[in-house]
């Protein structure tokens, strides 16, 4: 029989699921190219907000018509199974933290197919450290799914990106739901577990996922210390603020100021002028005026972000933000129509500054329009050559888009 992991949702959820690959692979199945030609599916769902929802619902019923024997493991697993119990009654339903019995249900429902099967790693490797987080977000379904903070041991982590990295892996992904937490219920942090995992020779890159920045301010000298120790490390933090008003801030249940963050921001780039800040923005939140919007415009402004993410707000349900009185969608299309205007003007004369420069990069993944290469900032570059994955190149950017840049190699 052969299997196909189909992931949704953020960098944490595709881990999981080459995780899950892994456990099917050592059962002896073999992977299929796409869900098409597989005999078992496993869904790993997202369900962060309603429109992935929908996709979620769509996409079992899709399944179930193909009659594919179907696995739900993701966040959907845990926070509505009654949802694909309904449609799937007689499947497994898993959530994140029940994956450590995967092996074994999969096992007692279809057997082993054969001599566990080793499967070749890729140039990119994913690497979560941590279930759940500390905070307690309004409008936050995922913390129904994920939990409280759980990290995991420091020694295994090590011991698993040793493994990526003597397997050929070019690039590792730390992720978690909130990466700052990495570690508080261990004693220890996240700067410590990098700098375990830096002690194993090699070239590589190792990037560091979201990271909320209430608990980042904790670790940030930490944080600038190891990338400045070690260029191996890319130069680049994802630090949501989520609104430029410390009013929807305050009923989002953020946990900080709107000052705080660019305060942060500005001891980051104290430490290492040009670090990539990436950062999120939800529009349209519950009770949010149009002195709030444009208190966020400003901080778009003034924050001049590498990558900014506008979302709409999205009402989930048991959360406190879906019993508040929420605005109309037609305020949330103009709101986000504003946003993404502003955002690819900002994102634009970030990029426009960089046409000239050079840069050792690592080419990553192959792009609609060439091979995209990522340099030390994580700032991605088109090139327009077909160039193998994992190969480390220097290149001098000439031109650019709001999203990416372009360059030649030297």
């Amino acid at each position: 029989m052969r299997y196909f992991v189909e992931s949704y949702g953020c960098t944490m959820n595709f881990g999981e699921g080459r995780k899950l690959s892994r456990d099917m692979a050592s059962l002896g199945y073999s992977e299929a190219s796409d869900a098409k030609d597989a005999d078992i599916v496993i869904l790993n769902t997202c369900t962060v907000v309603e429109t992935t929802e929908k996709r979620m619902l769509a996409r079992i019923s899709e399944l179930k018509k193909m009659k594919k024997e179907v696995i739900v493991t993701g966040c959907m697993a845990k926070v509505q199974p009654k949802r694909v119990e309904i449609r799937l009654p007689e499947s497994i339903v898993l959530p994140p933290s029940d994956y450590h019995e995967f092996a074994k249900l999969v096992a007692d429902r279809y057997g082993a197919a054969g001599p566990p099967i080793t499967l070749q790693q890729g140039t990119d490797a994913i690497l979560p450290v941590a279930q759940g987080c500390l905070g307690n977000c309004t409008y936050c379904i995922t913390k129904f799914a994920r939990g409280k903070l759980k990290s995991y041991p420091s020694a295994e982590l090590v011991s698993e990106f040793n493994g990526f990295v003597d397997d050929g892996a070019k690039e590792i992904l730390i992720t978690a739901q909130d990466t700052a937490c990495y570690g508080i219920d261990l004693k220890t942090d996240l700067p410590s577990l990098m700098r375990s995992m830096l002690a194993h020779k090699g070239d590589y890159r190792l990037r560091v996922g979201m990271m909320n920045p209430n608990h980042l301010k904790r670790i940030v000298d930490g944080m600038t210390d190891v990338m400045l120790e070690d260029d191996r490390v890319y130069r680049f933090l994802h630090i949501p603020v989520q609104s430029g008003s410390d009013k929807v801030l305050k009923d989002m249940n953020r946990g900080y100021k709107a000052s705080d963050f660019m305060e942060l921001v500005d001891r980051l780039r104290s430490s290492i002028p040009e670090i990539s800040i990436a950062t999120d923005i939800i529009t349209g939140f519950p009770g949010e005026t149009d002195e709030d919007h444009e208190l966020t415009k400003q901080l778009i402004r003034d924050l001049h972000a590498d990558t900014l993410n506008i979302t709409r707000f999205s009402a989930r349900p048991g959360t406190e933000a879906a019993a508040m009185e929420q605005l109309h969608g037609r305020i949330l299309k103009e709101r986000s129509t504003e946003l993404t205007e502003l955002k690819n003007e900002v994102e634009y004369g970030v990029n426009k500054r960089l046409i000239g420069q050079r840069f050792r990069a690592l080419a990553t993944e192959v792009g609609k329009e060439g091979t995209i290469v990522r340099t030390g900032y994580y700032r991605p570059v088109v090139i327009r050559e077909d160039i193998p994955l994992g190969t480390f190149l220097d290149v001098e950017i000439s031109d650019c888009r709001s999203t990416y840049l372009f360059g030649k190699v030297l």
